[in-house]
């Protein structure tokens, strides 16, 4: 039986490396037969995944040989932690490899959102010229808020002042002394919220952040604002995001993670025909170099910790 097992898209390069040294079972769908996964964990040593495995504590009572699970990403959600530790399992997230990916999703989509001239094609092929209707806002001199100050949202701080905005962030967890506040303004929660025209989110999806971004905080944010949320679904409130928009108390938002992914129809009814709204399928960190960087460090984590 294989000694590694990945039950996700990976690159093929870094799978090739891994089959070069090791027993590989490389299967892109697997995580959609978890009947077929359960019986291949019996000789595993290492597991790779993305965010549609879900390593329980379950599956990894079906898995006596493992040592080590890659996550070919940052997120830790879909990963039952706290089982591993208990079963001595290593887990590695592939920490700072699609910074570059998901700071670009930021940015563009706050300048897209803040100009809002590119939703015309069909006023533009009927006739119309709507220039005045569709006159925006430029990036420059505005104010981008952070929710949470780690690594990716760093990698958004300097990105953002290249093209003129003021950064300022929350993290209680990061130090009134680090480093990292050279490239922001440490504020409060309800300060981000009041003061931002575009507020990002770069949290995970605990119990204490769940809905953090509700009804509550879209009172309390800027009118006009933009909220982006490339971090983890059910963080943001998605039915009370709708009311906001459709009420104009914001001017536009992006969502590339929701609390049930994929988006079932029924839920995702809830978000048509609103105007200046971007939908994306998770893909903020995928992009063809961010998944070979992740997909190579994943493959020398596992190839290291089972050496």
């Amino acid at each position: 039986m294989a000694e590694i097992i990945i039950t996700e898209f990976m690159a093929g390069e870094a799978v090739n490396s891994l089959q070069s040294r090791w027993d590989v079972l490389y299967d892109p769908q697997l995580h959609e037969t978890l009947d077929t996964l359960q019986r291949e964990l019996i000789g595993a040593r290492a597991l790779i995944v993305r965010n549609q495995t879900k390593v329980t504590a379950e599956m990894l009572a079906m898995a006596p040989r493992l040592t080590a699970v890659g996550r070919l990403g940052v997120g830790l959600d879909n990963i039952d932690m706290d089982a591993c530790k208990e079963r001595g399992i290593s887990v590695f997230p592939a920490l700072g490899a699609n910074n570059k990916a998901v700071s670009e999703y930021v940015i563009s989509t706050s300048l897209f959102l803040l100009r809002g001239a590119y939703h015309a094609n069909e006023d533009v092929i009927s006739g119309q010229w709507p220039r005045a209707h569709l006159m925006g806002l430029e990036a420059g001199g505005k104010v981008l808020g952070l929710i949470g100050f780690g690594s990716i949202a760093r990698q958004v701080a300097r990105d953002a002042k290249a093209i003129g905005m003021t950064t300022i962030a929350f993290d209680p967890f990061v130090s009134d002394g680090d480093a990292a506040w050279n490239d922001a303004k440490k504020v409060s929660f309800n300060s981000v919220l009041r003061q931002s025209d575009v507020v990002s989110l770069h949290v995970p999806l605990t119990k204490g952040t769940r809905h953090l971004i509700g009804d509550e905080a879209f009172a309390i944010m800027k009118p006009g604002a933009i909220l982006i949320n490339a971090a983890r679904g059910g963080i943001v409130d998605e039915t009370a995001l709708v009311a906001a928009l459709k009420s104009n108390r914001l001017a536009g938002a992006a969502l590339d993670v929701f609390e049930t992914e994929p988006l079932p129809v029924e839920i995702g009814m809830i978000f048509k025909d609103i105007k200046n709204l971007i939908l994306t399928p998770h893909i903020a960190g995928l992009t063809k170099e961010a998944n070979l960087r992740v997909s190579q460090m994943i493959a020398e984590k596992i190839s290291q910790a089972l050496a």
